[in-house]
């Protein structure tokens, strides 16, 4: 169950309470009466279990994309060719 810190617009009175998420918020000070409202801070969070560290990954470390002799013959046949002076657009006259 969440816990929700709440804060008095009127006294500034402070107070943690613990709600179920179908609880609507609450809205009277029980110090005062006043209009609260809700507090919202950082939060810490822990991951716990295996899986997060990059240590915890697979133990065989292998290549991400091993490049065969076929492979790089294929990307280097897939290159585009690099542009000459004739290929290029004719420069506007004034």
């Amino acid at each position: 169950m969440p816990t929700y810190q709440y804060a008095c617009s009127a006294c500034h009175h402070e107070f943690e309470v613990f709600q179920a998420f179908s609880e609507s918020s609450l809205t009277h000070c029980p110090e005062c009466n006043g209009k609260l409202r809700k507090v919202y801070s950082a939060v810490g969070v822990v991951f716990k279990g295996s899986g997060f560290y990059k240590t915890d990954s697979k133990s065989e470390s292998k290549p991400a994309s091993p490049i065969s002799k076929d492979n790089k013959s294929t990307i280097e046949s897939t290159k585009k060719p690099a542009t000459t002076e004739s290929a290029k657009p004719p420069k506007a006259v004034d």
